[in-house]
Order: structure tokens, then C-alpha cells, then sequence
């Protein structure tokens, strides 16, 4: 089956293999005359870059890349961004790549412009009117893994270098002007970074679906994401070249980012602080602590569980969405504890504090008390 589709929700996305073909129509469209194509440090020298360059540079559109960026984008990645942009005289960013290589060349764009420092714009209260809007360079993304939907988003996690806290930096303007979702880029991702990101994309689903707050559309889009990953992450996983299941892969993860607009919680208040001090996989980190979060929160989301489990056509109601997830992990090679993941008990303290301050942890339909955090990380390490 062929995907081939135009969105204009929630932004001009071009859906449909090989339309990566389009990128630098779409750079002239929004008045790009020299682009910067920001990505990370693995997939600069692969071909699926070296063709986007290609086609910017065939277009007359200079060949300017910058991939100093690192798999949880810091500041220092981002002063260095924004330097590269200036001293090249770009107008533009092309954000190449997974969550890293996006988010950081989301917030470039957004900081070339800016004179206040990028903490001025975390996403508190208001704080995003502070930013000069001329300011802001035009951006087109281009998702090459099918998990965070940063594509579709109007924030960056960006880690504090300092205090190795991940933060929010968020401004309308970081939506990007056009997507491009060409599944052929992710034919390449190999199987452990199919399986992280794929539960990213699951947890964003999930934890959206599950948070107290009020967003209807939100909570219908997340339902759809997860049977989305249900029916294609377990084919993606096991024949990357496998096109519609790529396809789908791709639309659950920007239904995972469109829905969690709506609120995530403590799978990602616990996941943000591992990945900020031991710099895992943000998505694999995810699915390792998804199902103690899914107990604690038990209490709160077992009706609602037990409506996605019928959608999702998982019998048993909340225990046997519960052993569902335990099984997806088990067949996609997730380790049990982030102990395999390399992660310690000796900094659990330190971690709790953080993870209480998240700004996912609000949107949790149980309170994440210091005590709750403690004990999550304990089950989880």
C-alpha cells in the first residue's frame, strides 16, 4: 500500500516516499536562499544527507551542514549552531535527522534571531513573549527516525551543560514552516533505535491519553497513535525495509507529538533526568520505565485504560493492556531495568529532585511526590 499524502494539521507536512526530492522547492517556497542543514554527528556522513545536500546544492542552494550535536543537544551544541549559522549568512535551517539533530536546529533558528539567553524562553508561563519574532529564521524539518515528533512541535529539549537539567524551550514559531515525512529515510535505522524510538512514539501516545487534563482531540489522536505502533512497530522492527509499516511508524510519531499537548507525565519526569546524566537513549529509557509508571498511576487511569485496551482489541481490561506492554518491550529487545542501560543507584537523590520539577510531571494523573519519585527509580534501576 502507497502513503502519499498533503496535511495542512498541525503544519504543511508532504507525507509519501521519495519526496524528500522536494526539499529545496520547499526551502525556495518559504524564502531560503541558503540554507543550514542541521544534524547529528552520525548521520552527517550517511547517504540519505549527502542527498539532501545534493538536492539543496543542485537548487543553488549552497551545501552548508553543521552536525556538532550530541544524542541529548546541550547549549554548547546550540552556541555552536548559532555561530555556524551567523558566520555562514544562512536564512534558514534545514532540521535533519531524530530528536537531536531536530530540536537542536528548531532552537537555532529560533536563537539566531534572539538576545536574551535560550533559559529567557523556557516554556513557563509566558515567558515565550519575550523572544523577538523578526527575529526567528524560517525552518523546514525533515524526521529521519519515527519517534519524538519534534517534527510537529512547537518546543526544544535543550540540557543545561551546567546543572545537566533537560529544559523546555518553547515558542509558537518553532513549528516548523514545512515537514517532510518521507518514509524511505528511516529504511536505514537500525533495530535498537527502531525499538527506542518507536516507544517514544507509544509513550508520547500513551502518557497524553493518560493525563487528568482536558483536550478531547488530543486524547483521540493519542488512541490512534497507539494502534498505530500496536500493528507496524513490531513489523518495522523486524524488516526495516518494510515501507508501510514505516510509513504508519512515522504518523504515530507526529500523532504522539501533536497529542501530548494535552499533558505527558512521569514516564518522561523520570526518563528526562537518566537522560540528562547518563545520556541514554531518551526513547529506550522511556520504555524501560513504563510499566512501574503505569502501576503507580493504576489508581488514576484504569477506566481509561480499559477504553484504549478494547480500541486497541487487547483483552482483560488494564491487566491485559499491562502485560501487552510488557510483551512489545520483550519482543523489541528492551532491557528490563535501566541498569542495563549503564544507570546507577548512587545518584537517585539528585534524580528524584529533578524529576518532581519536570515540566512533564504536572500532566501525571498521580501526584509525583519526592518520596513516589525515589521509589519509582528504585523499582525501575
Amino acid at each position: 500500500m502507497t502513503i502519499t499524502a498533503n496535511w495542512s494539521y498541525p503544519t504543511s507536512i508532504k507525507f509519501g516516499a521519495g519526496r524528500i526530492k522536494e526539499l529545496a522547492d520547499h526551502c525556495k517556497a518559504v524564502g531560503m536562499k541558503k540554507p543550514l542543514l542541521i544534524t547529528d554527528r552520525g548521520l552527517a556522513p550517511m547517504a540519505i544527507t549527502q542527498n539532501a545536500l545534493d538536492i539543496l546544492e543542485a537548487a543553488g542552494l549552497g551545501r552548508a551542514i553543521f552536525a556538532n550535536v550530541d544524542p541529548n543537544p546541550n547549549d554548547i551544541n546550540l552556541a555552536a549552531g548559532v555561530k555556524a549559522f551567523k558566520d555562514g549568512g544562512h536564512d534558514g535551517v534545514v532540521a535533519f535527522g531524530g530528536g537531536s539533530g531536530l530540536d537542536l536546529g528548531k532552537c537555532v533558528a529560533f536563537m539566531a534571531g534572539q538576545s536574551r539567553p535560550v533559559w529567557d524562553f523556557e516554556d513557563i508561563g509566558d515567558w515565550w513573549t519575550r523572544a523577538s519574532v523578526s527575529g526567528i529564521a524560517p525552518i523546514i524539518a525533515v524526521p529521519t527516525t519515527a519517534g519524538t515528533g519534534s517534527e510537529v512541535g512547537r518546543a526544544s529539549v535543550i540540557t543545561n551543560s551546567a546543572s545537566h537539567v533537560k529544559k523546555v524551550i518553547f515558542h509558537p514559531k518553532f513549528l516548523p514552516a514545512v515537514t517532510i515525512c518521507d518514509p524511505e529515510l528511516t529504511v536505514g535505522m537500525p533495530k535498537v533505535i527502531t525499538a527506542g524510538t518507536g516507544m517514544d512514539a507509544f509513550a508520547h501516545c500513551l502518557e497524553a491519553y493518560s493525563s487528568p487534563f482536558y483536550h478531547p482531540m488530543s486524547a483521540g489522536i493519542a488512541l490512534e497513535g497507539m494502534r498505530l505502533v500496536k500493528e507496524y512497530l513490531p513489523r518495522a522492527y523486524k524488516d526495516g525495509t518494510d515501507i508501510e509499516a514505516r510509513a504508519n511508524m512515522m504518523s504515530a510519531a507526529a500523532m504522539g507529538a501533536v497529542a501530548f499537548q494535552k499533558g505527558l507525565g512521569a514516564i518522561h519526569s523520570l526518563s528526562h533526568p537518566v537522560g540528562a546524566i547518563y545520556n541514554t537513549h531518551h526513547g529506550m529509557t522511556n520504555a524501560v520505565v513504563m510499566p512501574p509508571v503505569l502501576r503507580f498511576n493504576r489508581p488514576a487511569i484504569e477506566d481509561r485504560i480499559v477504553r484504549a485496551a478494547a480500541y486497541l482489541g487487547i483483552s482483560g481490561g488494564f491487566d491485559g493492556f499491562y502485560d501487552y506492554v510488557l510483551k512489545l518491550r520483550e519482543e523489541l529487545g528492551v532491557p528490563d531495568k535501566l541498569a542495563a542501560l549503564g544507570v546507577g543507584t548512587d545518584r537517585i537523590d539528585e534524580m528524584s529532585e529533578m524529576a518532581i520539577v519536570d515540566p512533564t510531571a504536572g500532566g501525571n494523573p498521580v501526584e509525583l511526590t519526592l518520596d513516589a519519585a525515589k521509589k519509582l527509580f528504585r523499582e525501575c534501576i
